[in-house]
């Protein structure tokens, strides 16, 4: 039996998945059933195009066509900075249909793992079928591309990886195709600590590193992710292993931990490291070394604290560099870059979500309220000079260029080039957001982010919803905040690059550089108020120089695909378990503040009606400012439950209008119960499975999430 056709036929366990079967126009392939090793992966332009494909994977915009490798924890965006829609940063209505609420997590017969292991299949193919042409020298081409090409496959291999574990945790190491037997399969199906799951992706980009060049010398420049790219994915992911494995210590949700359910799979199981906290140390360690490496390499670009409001300004790199870069070759920071083309059809609609509403994105109260002060001072701290957030345009006063940059505010210019080109989107900003529109035109919490709105109208041309902007991948400010924290993780205290990198950042964001003074004036409990998960672990608030440390990754990442990792590392949703305001609603994201304290209408409020007066002078109608009412349904949240706008407690009829609820085994996400099955060697016999489900989740299907006590 042809091994490309093994797993069509097979319906077992993990190492199971349909082989992939993209029609993509630049694979124009042959059928798979009808391919041999003797006349495929045999030159260059081969290699190439099956690395292409998998490229898709990786953080950038996307066009609707993008490959959903296994990512459970939010859906597949085409407007990549609204990526933390799923957590305390950015609220959209979809979450009401997500997460968060207890009809989210009944148990199927499903899971979402084929993808996965479908590509993990194709990956192993490509590996040990390449491999050795390489090393006999008989892959036809450049060879330094042909090497670099497999490099290319290590490191998507354990980016694959990674983002199943993330989702499921424990998993099969699987490196090479199996055969078709039954046997073999479900012993190559047992789940392995996840601890071992990362040693092996960090082994996969060790290699990947070995056989890649620099990130400039790859054979498209940035577009395509070189060596560095692959130390950066290293430190992201062993990071995200030791502070796991710190914040789950003790609990079912790491190995050896009481009710870990890989105990009798492996009975007296050892930590590599020789305990768990070494183990820690190991990937803190790791962490750094990779972290290390691409921060020295790949320095910031230079913010001149510039918001471009004419088309004769200035330009600042920073600003640019996520809003108008056509060509990333000469941005330091960004370490590779996904590009799109109009004449080829591969768009996006971020710029024109950016340009208006988000997508309904909007900012939360938790997310703004978190940046400090250029002076450092956080914002209700004595003397910070914090104008305070009556008026949405005295938010960001004074504040890290990070929120002064990003937030927009009132009647700002949005498109200063090109205007003529333009087919949708605003030429500006409005009068005050539009916080009455539907769906996808709503300023939902009235705090509006402009990260990859391009101020040139060209990019909203020739119809509405295409643009072709570039994005960025990866951007070494992460790796100097991945060094950071796993400084302070390893040693509790902050010293050598981790000091220097902290001072960049902030000096970069032109805030004063003493983070001590930061530390020294952050009250824990101040900050919780807001509804900031960063400020907990376990359901515990963390010490204030964690917490800065957590601030600063999120004053500079948020909204670029980091934040819903994070939350889950950290373990920062226990403290929603039990949690209810005084209302006895569980917790409410919120924005901008509409009411006073007695519940009468704010400054914002009169605000807004100021701008509903203008609309009606000079159009005749309010087509954009609705009255705000609230009630039963309303366009607004009322008073009584908060000053600030609670975009959830629009109408009683919303999902999530009783709050946001938690709980542990929602961590990690169920093993399909058909998975299970086709893993037993007894048929129907789901408890002799060689696969164990995950804590806190049932082997019945249409089963809740159980509470989790150890």
């Amino acid at each position: 039996m042809n091994k490309i056709n093994i797993f069509k036929t097979s319906l077992l366990v993990f190492a199971v998945g349909t082989i992939l079967s993209c029609t993509d126009s630049f694979l124009d392939r042959e059928p798979l059933s009808v391919l041999t090793p003797e006349v495929f992966y045999t030159e260059e332009s081969q290699l190439a195009s099956f690395g292409n494909y998998y490229l898709r994977s990786l953080p950038s915009q996307s066009y609707f066509t993008d490959i959903n490798v296994c990512r459970p924890l939010s859906r597949d965006l085409y407007y990549f900075y609204v990526s933390d829609i799923y957590t305390d940063n950015q609220a959209n209505f979809q979450t009401t249909q997500r997460y968060f609420t207890e009809h989210s997590d009944h148990m199927t017969g499903d899971d979402q793992l084929d993808n996965f292991f479908s590509r993990l299949y194709a990956m192993n193919w490509f590996l040990q079928t390449t491999l050795p042409r390489l090393k006999e020298g008989t892959l036809s081409g450049n060879q330094t591309n042909c090497s670099y090409y497999i490099g290319e496959i290590y490191m998507l291999r354990a980016w694959i990886t990674w983002y199943a574990q993330i989702s499921y945790g424990d998993l099969p190491i699987i490196t090479r195709t199996l055969p078709d037997d039954k046997e073999v399969l479900i012993e190559a199906s047992k789940r392995q600590p996840r601890n071992e799951v990362a040693r092996w992706m960090l082994a996969d980009l060790d290699s990947a590193i070995m056989y890649m060049p620099d990130n400039g010398s790859t054979p498209a420049g940035k577009q395509l992710p070189g060596k560095y790219v692959a130390l950066h994915i290293k430190s992201r992911i062993a990071l995200f292993e030791a502070t796991w494995l710190k914040y789950f210590k003790n609990t079912p949700f790491v190995p050896n931990g009481p009710g870990w359910p890989g105990a009798a799979t492996h009975p007296n199981y050892q930590f590599p490291a020789g305990s768990i906290d070494n183990e820690i140390n190991w990937f803190l360690d790791q962490a750094m070394a990779a972290a290390e490496q691409v921060a020295d390499n790949y320095p910031l670009m230079e913010n001149t604290g510039l918001l471009p409001q004419d088309a004769a300004d200035p330009k600042n790199p920073y600003f640019d560099m996520l809003c108008n870069a056509t060509d990333y070759t000469n941005y330091s920071e960004v370490l590779a870059y996904r590009e799109y083309s109009q004449a080829l059809g591969l768009t996006h609609n971020g710029v024109q979500s950016a340009n208006l509403a988000n997508d309904q994105a909007g900012m939360t109260r938790a997310l703004v309220e978190s940046f400090v002060m250029k002076n450092g001072l956080p914002i209700y701290a004595t003397n910070s000079g914090y104008k305070g957030d009556d008026y949405i345009e005295d938010v960001p006063v004074d504040r890290d260029d990070r929120l002064r940059l990003w937030l927009k505010l009132p009647n700002q210019v949005n498109v200063l080039f090109n205007l003529s080109a333009m087919a949708t989107g605003q030429v500006n900003e409005p009068p005050f957001p539009l916080l009455t529109l539907g769906d996808w035109m709503r300023y939902n919490t009235g705090y509006t982010s402009r990260k990859g709105a391009s101020q040139d109208g060209a990019q909203m041309s020739p119809k509405s919803h295409v643009a072709w902007l570039p994005s960025p991948m990866f951007r070494s400010a992460e790796a100097m905040l991945n060094y950071i924290e796993a400084y302070y993780e390893k040693n509790g205290a902050i010293g050598g690059k981790a000091d220097q990198y902290w001072r960049a950042l902030r000096r970069r964001a032109n805030v004063d550089e003493d983070y001590n003074k930061t530390i020294a004036a952050t009250d824990m409990q101040k900050e919780a108020a807001t509804g900031n998960w960063a400020c907990y672990s376990g359901g515990k608030l963390v010490d204030p120089t964690l917490f800065n440390i957590r601030r600063e990754r999120n004053s500079e990442m948020w909204g670029e695909d980091c934040r819903k990792f994070d939350i889950r590392r950290w373990r920062a949703m226990d403290q929603l378990i039990n949690y209810k305001d005084k209302n006895g609603f569980g917790y409410q994201p919120e924005g901008i503040k509409l009411w006073t304290a007695d519940g009468k209408p704010g400054k914002n409020h009169e605000a807004y009606y100021a701008a509903r007066a203008l609309e009606l002078q000079l159009t005749g109608a309010n087509a954009n400012y609705a009255e705000l009412t609230y009630g039963e349904t309303g366009s607004v949240s009322s008073p009584d439950k908060s000053q600030y706008l609670r975009p959830f407690q629009l109408s009683t009829g919303f999902n999530m209008y009783q709050g946001m609820m938690w709980k542990m085994a929602w961590y990690l996400y169920p093993i399909g119960l058909g998975r299970m099955l086709d893993a037993s060697p007894v048929d129907g016999d789901i408890t002799q499975s060689s696969i164990y489900q995950n804590p806190g989740w049932s082997l019945e299907s249409s089963r809740p999430a159980e509470d989790l006590n150890w």
